[in-house]
């Protein structure tokens, strides 16, 4: 819980951008802060004289518990701050013979990627159930998942809205009779996100970058191709879902920039598992889980040796990739040395 000694430390920008409902607070107190933005919120309550202090009622003590409770009731509202998650421990259970997993436990923390291999049926689908509902030992797999180090509270284990994992799945079929612009800023209002416009266009941006071929606010989503929903899909995912974690299962088939999905996914502090057949993908994890009879089998740490391996991999990617775009373009294709 967020106490009023740290709030009123904050400058005003940094309160605004760090909680932009913020906005509405001041709007309902009739507080101006505009030019006061360099400000502590401290400072600017110590601007008002005495005869405005008077003449407004305003009684500073009563406006600074009262912030305090707005921004809680906020955040506790939003699922904000069960979504603060800086880790996740997973602590071996066992597989479907009923042994013990080859590990005694593994901490992923946030801005990590960690790759999910193993044969189809192995068991990722049941690791990722694991987390998403913090088991403890009530599930087939007896394993246990720590939240930030520490067991979590039933109230993150059992909720229906404040989700640990937002899940990105092999084919996005969209069925909503919405344009991308109705969409994004549906899921900003869910979010209630004041600076709708800025994210938007931020999220359009991202998704464009993913997208093999560029689309625009306008575009119906039930007319996006493949590649370009999943690219929708997570720049939405990396900029507005407060999900810690995100799964993105065979990403190798979505017909986007993968290394920048990866990329756009860690810098906004996400938690990334990938289920991965492309060596290229797997390599780019910092560590990459191996899923056999239903276990953990193993847990690899990509040394430099493989990440070596992984900018030959990538070269001879820019060369296909340079093909197919070739061949999009119905050029001739010509030998190129790998």
């Amino acid at each position: 819980m967020l106490k009023i000694e740290e709030l009123e430390k904050e400058k005003i920008k940094d309160l605004e951008k760090q909680y932009p409902f913020i906005l509405s607070f001041f709007e309902n107190n009739k507080l101006d802060v505009k030019g006061y933005k360099e400000y502590t919120f401290q400072e600017y309550l110590k601007h008002f004289t005495q005869e405005e202090i008077e003449e407004w009622a305003i009684d500073i003590e009563k406006m600074k518990i009262d912030l305090e409770i707005f921004i809680n009731q906020m955040l506790e509202f939003l699922g904000v701050e069960k979504d603060r998650v800086d880790s996740i421990t997973i602590i071996a259970g066992k597989d479907k013979y009923g042994n013990k997993e080859n590990f005694d436990k593994l901490t992923i923390n946030k801005s990590e990627i960690i790759s999910i291999v193993g044969p189809t049926g192995a068991g990722k689908s049941r690791l990722l159930a694991d987390i998403e509902w913090a088991a403890n030992k009530d599930t087939p797999t007896e394993r246990v998942i720590l939240i930030n180090g520490e067991f979590p509270d039933k109230s993150l284990r059992f909720s229906t809205s404040n989700k640990l994992v937002a899940q990105l799945s092999q084919n996005m079929n969209f069925i909503m009779d919405l344009s991308v612009k109705e969409f994004i800023e549906l899921h900003a209002r869910s979010r209630m996100i004041d600076n709708e416009e800025e994210v938007t266009n931020k999220i359009l941006e991202a998704a464009n970058e993913l997208a093999g071929e560029k689309f625009n606010l306008d575009t119906p989503i039930t007319g996006l191709s493949g590649g370009q929903s999943r690219a929708l899909m997570i720049a939405d995912t990396a900029i507005l879902s407060t999900s810690p974690i995100v799964l993105i299962d065979e990403i190798e088939n979505a017909g986007i920039d993968r290394k920048r999905a990866l990329n756009l996914l860690v810098s906004k502090e996400k938690i990334v598992l990938m289920a991965t057949h492309d060596p290229s993908l797997a390599l780019m994890a910092d560590k990459r889980i191996v899923i056999k009879n239903g276990g953990i089998y193993k847990v690899i740490e990509t040394d430099r040796e493989e990440k070596s391996i992984l900018e030959e991999l990538e070269r001879m990617d820019t060369i296909i990739s340079k093909m197919r775009t070739n061949l999009r373009n119905g050029d001739i294709l010509e030998k190129e040395k790998v």
